[in-house]
């Protein structure tokens, strides 16, 4: 039975998440190593709370009248998409809610496959369009990403909002500019620049 790795559930989101009022359910798993990562927990499946299509839905059904009338649902963590099967699986329980992912689109593009068609928004945070400074700041490279990011802008442009940070010690306002630059040329039409604020 597929399980999705819960590690937080967050109700009546108000355009932060995705579109309308939504549900952030976060989840375990990431592969990444991000610097000014704001949850460790994350990396780990430790302190996750597996549940099934059936539970989660359960958790997130009693707000169904605002999703149907504007929002839905919106998966993060983590790495959403390391879960794919299970997203895909969601969709068919919710066919007239709104499935948001807040993705890096840094994993194999199998499990990216496996729930495209699924997902209504795809929130991509980039990080930097500069492999050194992505590298340097996940530990990991970006070239999957980038890929996987032109693939679902042949298919599917309108789905895809990307966030472009702005990364104390690690890029430059110019750099940034220059990954939004490069995004609107591969067509990315939704970019969204802001700052990583850090906590002291």
């Amino acid at each position: 039975m597929t399980r999705f790795p819960l590690l937080g559930l967050s109700r009546l989101r108000m355009q932060t998440d995705g579109t309308g009022v939504t549900t952030l359910v976060a989840g375990a798993g990431c592969p990444l190593s991000c610097k000014w990562c704001i949850n460790r927990r994350i990396l780990s499946e430790k302190r996750a709370e597996f549940l099934s299509l059936q539970e989660l839905f359960a958790r997130v059904r009693c707000d169904d009248l605002y999703f149907r009338a504007t929002g839905g649902v919106t998966f993060g963590g983590g790495e959403p998409l390391l879960h794919a099967a299970f997203l895909a699986e969601f969709r068919a329980l919710c066919p007239d809610w709104r499935l948001t992912v807040e993705t890096s689109l840094n994993v194999a593009p199998e499990l990216l496959a496996q729930c495209e068609k699924a997902v209504d928004e795809f929130i991509v945070d980039i990080k930097d369009w500069d492999e050194t400074v992505y590298y340097a700041y996940t530990g990991h490279s970006g070239a999957q990403a980038r890929e996987n990011l032109r693939h679902l802008l042949m298919d599917y442009p309108a789905k895809i909002h990307v966030r472009v940070p702005l990364i104390p010690q690690f890029n430059t306002p110019e750099q940034q500019s220059a990954t939004a630059a490069a995004l609107g040329a591969l067509g990315v039409e939704n970019i969204e620049l802001f700052s990583y604020v850090l906590r002291e």
